[in-house]
């Protein structure tokens, strides 16, 4: 009983630690990107990559269900990069692993894109190299990342740093975000 009520009790603490402040501007960033028909990419590595892909279901699906049936306007222009396993062997292959978040965000990113990525360490090889491309292409970037940060933190326009080292709650509060991203959308923004 003991590991799992300190368990709980650390989980509550990384909670607690989501900067609330930031992840409004998220919010609102999203809403421009939206509202302006950007497009949204996200994306990660393990599971981050998994939160990436149930964060754009819940955005791509259910937000842009609500939007539409209240008449708020378009349908949200998200994409999970990590999804694609053809492009991601395909450029993990002919170039290297670094390059599978890139590769894609050249073809597809335009300047006013919004791009987001989730890192526990903040320093994949890959997720820097996307997030220093977009920055180098005049799209607006953030990472949720752990509580060293990582180059990440220091790399994107907005960071979320999350209070623990610990892979399993870091990756829970990044989700909670995604989902509070998600239901603001669904619930709130008018």
């Amino acid at each position: 009983m003991t590991y799992f009520s300190t368990y709980l009790a650390q989980q509550k603490a990384a909670y607690d630690s989501i900067p609330l402040d930031q992840v409004a501007q998220v919010a609102n960033l999203m809403a421009q990107c939206w509202r302006d028909d950007r497009q949204l990419f996200v994306f990660g590595n393990g599971g981050s990559a998994t939160n990436a892909s149930h964060f754009i279901t819940d955005l791509g699906k259910g937000a842009s269900d609500r939007v539409q049936r209240d008449g708020l306007g378009n349908r949200f222009r998200c994409l999970s990069l990590n999804d694609n396993v053809g492009w991601l062997t395909a450029l993990g292959n002919d170039y290297s692993y670094d390059d599978v978040y890139v590769g894609q965000l050249q073809n597809y990113a335009r300047p006013g894109d919004l791009v987001l990525t989730m890192s526990v360490s903040g320093n994949s090889p890959n997720l820097v190299k996307a997030i220093g491309w977009a920055n180098n292409n005049g799209l607006t970037t953030v990472a949720l990342v752990g509580g060293k940060g990582g180059q990440l933190a220091t790399l994107a326009h907005h960071a979320l740093v999350i209070g623990s080292d610990h892979y399993g709650r870091v990756e829970d509060a990044h989700m909670t975000i995604c989902h509070m991203l998600c239901y603001y959308f669904m619930e709130e923004i008018v």
